[in-house]
Formats: structure tokens, C-alpha cells, sequence
């Protein structure tokens, strides 16, 4: 992996702001409407320039054609970069990666639940020196169900990855140049973007930001998709799911040795027993669903090594709306 110091284009601007847009089409104007003020505060408030990178990943409604009107109407600070598929929002963030050109790089959604306006917070912490920025909602406006199965699985992400992250869910987040060259390199099919550039960070920093409801629409993450969102988080960051099976395989395997003692004991002192035939069933049920579940887990794993070794492109870029360079 090269590590070398990465050069930044004189033209290039500070700030890029990196967007992925999929199926947003009524708030889109909406996110224009308070992004561009608020970019433009900050410009005067830091004295730096910047960009905004709008990654539409394969959106089946208007959104297309809304972020190429919005381009021509800025196309000073605005870049839009189409891909030909939906390839989901991690994706489309490392595509964003690829096409932003400046020193500080500020992930956020087109949904408005965090405000443009924070974007200030993030950038007065990179400014400070901190090259990783991770953030924590305040006041989420999620329902009871949602909040409680997320502040469960950052728990559980962290007891197995070690990755200390208090709101993994947010994806409004600051990234310094050198931390987004580095996770840029990485070539893995499946991954979780916030996780992996806190592995490369120096200096990382958490900040609360506010939290809002979304101006339209609902959520793309469905209950399946944050499953699998999770599962791609500790499967890429840890083996400690296949070593917690190694050491309950060799419990359950002592377990049913001593169960075997007991009835052989049992079976010589009192007699034949009919009444222990379905006890002996309902462990033996749970036995193979403890092992269908292991056999799924260690699937996981392989099917992510097939994914990494076919080395398919992980996304396809159909068209960059952009200034030609002079």
C-alpha cells in the first residue's frame, strides 16, 4: 500500500462534500436549498473553498434529472457522478472518495436528517488537526424500535471489533485527505465505511451533531438490509464470531458427553427410562439449530471471499457531470 504524502491541485478546493442520492427526489430541492448558504457561510467563516460531490446510485425516480438541473444552475462548486446501477450507499461514498479533489472530506445523506448546518461543527474539528471526525446524533428522531436495535449492535460491534464508535448509524462523518486515500485502496467487495477509516485515523475525534426527521420519504434500510449492514461490519472487521462457535462447539460437545454419563448411569441404576426420549429430542433440535446457525455464520465468511475473489468492478459509473478543466 503506498503511504506516501498526498499533493493537493492548486485549484483544488478545501472542503468536498460527498452525497449519495438514491430515490430522493422530494427533498432534493430542499437539501439545495440549506447545503449551498450553509457552504457558503463556512467559506467565509474558515476561508477555504469547496465542492460537493453527488453520487447518484441508480435512482428509479427523478433524482437524476434534479441533480443535473441543480448542476447547471452551480457548476462552479457542484459535481454529479451517475452510476449505471444501484450499488448501495457505501458504494456510492467510495465513488464519492474517488471523484472529490479536497483536503477535507464530509460525508452526509440527501434525507436532511442531519443538518447542512453541522457541517461547520466537522470542519472546525479537522481544522483543529483531527483527521477522523465520527459523530453522534442528539435527540435521534427514529422510532423506539430503531434507536434500541442500533444501540444494541454498536454494542455488540464493539465488544468484537474493538472499533470504538458511540453512533455507527450516522453517516454525516469528516474525513481528512490522507485518511480517504488510504480506505480508497482498499479493494474490498463488502464494507463498512465509518469502521474502516477509524482503523487509519491518528487523531480521531467524536462530536453530537443535531438530528432531524426526514424532510420526505422513508428510509432506504429496510430490517433485512440493516441485518446484512451489520453483518458486513463485524464479518469485515473481525474473526471473533467463528472463535465464540469454536469455544460453544467444545462446550456443547462436553455438555453431551456428560448427558451421555448421566443416562448410561441412569439407564444401569433405574431401568429403562421412556419418559428421557424427548428431552433427548428437544436437545438434540436445538444441537442442530446451533449448528445450521454456525454453518450460516462460516457462510458468511466464504461468500465474502468469493465476492472479494472474482474481483468485480464494485460499482459502474455511466456519466461525471463536471467543469472541463482548463
Amino acid at each position: 500500500m503506498n503511504n506516501s504524502p498526498i499533493q493537493f491541485s492548486s485549484d483544488a478546493p478545501r472542503l468536498s462534500v460527498v452525497i449519495p442520492v438514491y430515490n430522493e427526489e422530494d427533498g432534493l430541492n430542499a437539501l439545495f436549498d440549506r447545503l449551498y448558504p450553509a457552504l457558503d457561510q463556512i467559506t467565509s467563516q474558515f476561508a477555504l473553498s469547496y465542492e460537493i460531490v453527488f453520487v447518484n446510485d441508480g435512482s428509479k425516480d427523478r433524482s437524476a434529472a434534479i441533480l443535473a438541473m441543480q448542476y447547471e444552475k452551480r457548476p462552479d462548486v457542484t459535481r454529479v457522478v451517475l452510476f449505471a446501477n444501484n450499488f448501495g450507499q457505501h458504494m456510492a461514498i467510495m465513488a464519492g472518495f474517488e471523484y472529490a479533489r479536497g483536503e477535507y472530506v464530509i460525508t452526509l445523506d440527501a434525507d436532511l436528517q442531519n443538518p447542512p448546518e453541522e457541517i461547520r461543527k466537522i470542519v472546525r474539528q479537522l481544522e483543529e488537526g483531527h483527521d477522523y471526525v465520527g459523530t453522534i446524533r442528539e435527540n435521534r428522531q427514529d422510532s423506539w424500535f430503531r434507536k434500541s436495535a442500533s444501540r444494541a449492535m454498536n454494542h455488540l460491534r464493539d465488544k468484537m471489533t474493538r472499533i470504538t464508535m458511540t453512533d455507527q448509524g450516522c453517516m454525516m462523518r469528516g474525513y481528512h485527505r490522507r485518511i480517504v486515500h488510504l480506505v480508497s485502496q482498499c479493494e474490498e467487495a463488502n464494507t463498512f465505511i465509518p469502521a474502516l477509516a477509524y482503523t487509519f485515523a491518528n487523531k480521531p475525534i467524536e462530536i453530537s451533531v443535531k438530528h432531524e426527521e426526514r424532510f420526505a420519504g422513508e428510509s432506504k434500510y429496510s430490517l433485512y438490509q440493516l441485518i446484512r449492514l451489520n453483518f458486513d461490519l463485524v464479518t469485515g472487521f473481525s474473526v471473533m464470531p467463528l472463535q465464540i462457535f469454536s469455544i460453544l462447539g467444545m462446550l456443547l460437545a462436553g455438555a453431551a458427553g456428560s448427558l451421555f454419563l448421566l443416562l448410561l448411569i441412569r439407564r444401569f441404576v433405574l431401568g429403562a427410562e421412556v419418559e428421557g426420549v424427548f428431552t433427548l429430542f428437544a436437545l438434540t433440535f436445538f444441537l442442530i439449530g446451533v449448528m445450521l446457525f454456525g454453518l450460516g455464520l462460516l457462510g458468511e465468511y466464504i461468500g465474502r471471499i468469493y465476492q472479494q475473489v472474482r474481483q468485480r468492478p464494485r460499482y459502474m459509473v455511466s456519466a461525471v457531470l463536471e467543469q472541463a478543466k482548463s
